[in-house]
C-alpha cells in the first residue's frame, strides 16, 4: 500500500482546519470509515456524513477543509493500521524464525487487521483505487512503506533479490488473495485460520516455484 502525507492516528485526531474537539472529529473519521468501507468513495456525501454523527454538513468544515482531506487522513489511518499490526507481529515473533514462518505471521496480521480490526485498513482498500489523483498522491509514500515490508518478507523466501518484478508479482499476488477476502468472507460460514493456511500454502508453493525457475 503509499503517501507524501502521512497523519498517524493521533494526528488525525488533532489536525485540521479548526479544530471543536478532538471527540466530534474522531467520531467524524470512524463515520467516514464506516461509510467509506460500506458504500465507496463517490457515494458517499459530506450531507450523508454530517447526518450519521448528528451534525450540519456546513459544519465538516470546522473540521476537514474538504473530502479529499477527509479521504487521505481515513485511508492514512487505514494502511498505517494495518503497517504497524504486521509489523509489531513480526517483530515479537524474533529474529529466529524463518522466512516461510515471517509469511505466514504477515499474512495472519494482515487479515486480523482488515477482518477484525474496524474499518480503517478495509476502507483503503476498498476506496483508494477511485480516489482523485490528488488523494492518491498523498498516500503513494505510506503505501509504499507497507508495500516494502511485503517486497523483503518474500525477497527472503525466494531470494528474488536479482528479479525484483518477479517479487512484484508475487506481493500483488499476495495482497490481492488477502484483500478479496473482503468480498466474499462471512464470519458465521469461514474460518480466518483456514484462509490464512490456503493463502500461505498458494504463495509459499509460488514462491519455490519461482526460486527453482
Amino acid at each position: 500500500m503509499s503517501s507524501e502525507a502521512h497523519p498517524t492516528d493521533t494526528q488525525a485526531r488533532g489536525s485540521g482546519r479548526k479544530n471543536r474537539g478532538n471527540g466530534s472529529r474522531r467520531d467524524i473519521l470512524d463515520a467516514a470509515a464506516r461509510l467509506f468501507q460500506q458504500k465507496g468513495y463517490d457515494a458517499t456525501s459530506l450531507r450523508e456524513l454530517a447526518n450519521a454523527v448528528g451534525m450540519k454538513a456546513g459544519s465538516l468544515y470546522y473540521h476537514f477543509a474538504s473530502k479529499e482531506q477527509l479521504a487521505i487522513e481515513v485511508l492514512a489511518i487505514g494502511v498505517k493500521a494495518v503497517t504497524d499490526n504486521v509489523s509489531a507481529h513480526l517483530k515479537a515473533a524474533g529474529p529466529g524464525v524463518t522466512p516461510q514462518q515471517r509469511v505466514s505471521i504477515a499474512i495472519r496480521a494482515h487479515l486480523e487487521s482488515i477482518l477484525s480490526d474496524g474499518g480503517y485498513t478495509s476502507a483503503h482498500i476498498r476506496c483508494f483505487p477511485y480516489t482523485p489523483e490528488a488523494v492518491q498522491s498523498q498516500l503513494r509514500t505510506v503505501r509504499r512503506t507497507y508495500e516494502d515490508i511485503w517486497t523483503g518478507l518474500i525477497d527472503d523466501l525466494a531470494g528474488l533479490g536479482e528479479r525484483p518484478e518477479e517479487a512484484r508479482h508475487i506481493r500483488l499476488a499476495t495482497l490481492g488473495a488477502l484483500n478479496w477476502s473482503l468480498e466474499w468472507f462471512d464470519a458465521e460460514r469461514d474460518d480466518m485460520e483456514d484462509y490464512a493456511r490456503t493463502v500461505e500454502r498458494l504463495i509459499i508453493g509460488a514462491s519455490g516455484n519461482v526460486n527453482s525457475g
